[in-house]
């Protein structure tokens, strides 16, 4: 199943505790957690280019299974991480104490990041 695709933020759980524990301030915080948010996906093979849009700020990041990349975490810190996939609708990657699980369904993308026992949850539909 591709990846490939424009999607539109439909909901989302936990989102400030969540930016909390990565270090955002209340006014980041505040400002970004009603933002509609649009992620398209490239996927060619192996290789992903993903564009997360949220009003004014664009985020992008590439990377390829099974390869150590850099990727920007929502709070702007660059971090080095290897995904894998799982069946052929999963991505997984474990990252500082955090697992990142990005899963397509159809036109659904639900992304779920868990750090310790919170878990924070975004569903997208495709556009």
């Amino acid at each position: 199943m591709s990846f490939t695709g424009k999607y539109e933020l439909q909901s989302q759980e936990n989102f400030e505790p969540f930016m909390r524990i990565l270090g955002l301030s209340e006014e980041e915080i505040q400002k970004g957690k009603d933002l509609k948010s649009i992620s398209e996906i490239v996927q060619d093979g192996k290789k992903f280019k993903i564009t997360v849009t949220t009003g004014s700020k664009v985020m992008k990041n590439e990377f390829t299974i099974g390869e150590e990349s850099e990727i920007e975490l929502l709070n702007g810190e660059k971090i080095k991480v290897v995904v894998q996939m799982e069946g052929d609708n999963k991505l997984v990657a474990q990252v500082e104490g955090m697992k990142s699980v990005t899963e397509v369904n159809g036109d659904i993308i639900t992304h779920t990041m868990t750090m310790g026992d919170l878990t924070f949850k975004r569903v997208s539909k495709r556009i």
